[in-house]
């Protein structure tokens, strides 16, 4: 029997809808909100109210660009949580009422769950899976975890931030650069063309698998600050460097621990995920050092490293397959579970 699952996404400022196939993308529709970047970030109030201007359409176009009908599909999957909780409940909302319109099953995701199976999504051509058990670096503006993956829905959290998030610190130094939100893409964008040796930002040293970056973050505050008081060009005259350095420092921090938790666990299949996962040097450091270790890396296709419904979907697809539904009493939850 196939299985048509539609996926409804909404747990920050992108609206976004998915249509699968058992585990083959049929269409991923994404709708951005231009409207944070004059406040340097996400206001929840206006992304909830951009998410119910965008999900009719959003939802319509994804059927559309996969040649179904509503009443064609098996299941609707939607994000749960963690998120803002004003934008979840437009998700949620609509697919409760879309399920019970419809009278096909409900099935709520865990959206940190959902970026790491997103692994599992088929598309154009057959793409190599990490088999059980693998290690995941999750790494997004909200969350940087190392997960021990057992089975699709048996994960083990061994390695968190403390602090700060490693998307959140590539944010805040661009915020500190005077850069346009978001920034994280940008600090990428600089980065190539400087030298990441040029600075010696401080890389935490913290116990066990956990990360911090706040401590990072301060020092590169402090550093700006203080040379802008001798040089007001400073940050225009050395962007470059100071992009390629600071990611360096994230990027190495995060490399040095997952090295630690393939020693500690023996597991060494490596998958990244998440957000800042898309960061060009993070996926080429993660690359040259599974080479160098013989690990089996895998990274995933840009488009589905940001929120996307796609991920939804495949989540929604593997617990259809296991008869784990929902009920429309359900709410969504801002905190992550894990």
């Amino acid at each position: 029997m196939n299985i048509l699952t539609l996926g409804i996404e909404s747990s920050c400022d992108d609206t976004s809808a998915a249509v699968l196939l058992n585990n083959k993308l049929l269409a991923n529709v994404i709708a951005n909100q231009k409207v944070h970047e004059q406040f340097g970030g996400v206001v929840p109030e206006l992304a909830s109210r951009a998410h119910q201007q965008n999900i009719i359409p959003v939802v319509d176009t994804a059927l559309k660009e996969a040649g179904v009908k509503k009443s064609e599909l098996t299941a609707i999957a939607y994000t749960r949580g963690p998120g803002l909780l004003g934008s979840l409940l437009i998700g949620s909302t609509f697919a409760k009422t879309m399920s019970l319109g419809l009278g096909i099953p409900l099935i709520e995701v865990d959206h940190l769950e959902a970026h790491i199976l997103a692994h599992f999504i088929q598309y154009d051509k057959e793409i190599s899976e990490p088999s059980f058990p693998f290690l995941c670096l999750l790494v997004s503006g909200g969350h940087t975890q190392i997960m021990l993956v057992k089975d699709y829905f048996q994960m083990e959290l061994i390695g968190q931030t403390i602090d700060d998030a490693a998307g959140e610190a590539f944010d805040k130094a661009a915020k500190i650069l005077g850069l346009p939100y978001p920034g994280g893409p940008l600090i990428d964008k600089y980065a190539a063309l400087g030298d990441h040796k040029f600075y010696n930002f401080p890389r935490p040293q913290i116990k066990n698998l956990d990360f911090s970056f706040s401590g990072l973050k301060t020092s590169f505050l402090y550093y700006i600050r203080d040379n802008l008081k001798i040089n007001s060009d400073f940050i225009n005259a050395n962007l470059n460097d100071l992009c390629a350095s600071m990611q360096f420092a994230i990027v190495k921090t995060l490399m040095h621990k997952i090295e630690l938790a393939i020693k500690q666990t023996g597991v060494k299949q490596i998958a990244l995920a998440g957000g800042v996962s898309a960061n060009s040097a993070l996926r080429k450091a993660l690359i040259e050092l599974g080479t160098l270790k013989g690990w089996k890396v895998f990274i995933p296709p840009f488009q589905f490293t940001t929120d996307n419904a796609a991920m939804i979907a495949i989540t929604g697809y593997l617990k259809y397959k296991k008869g784990d539904y929902s009920t429309i009493e359900q709410s969504p939850y801002s905190n992550s579970k894990y």
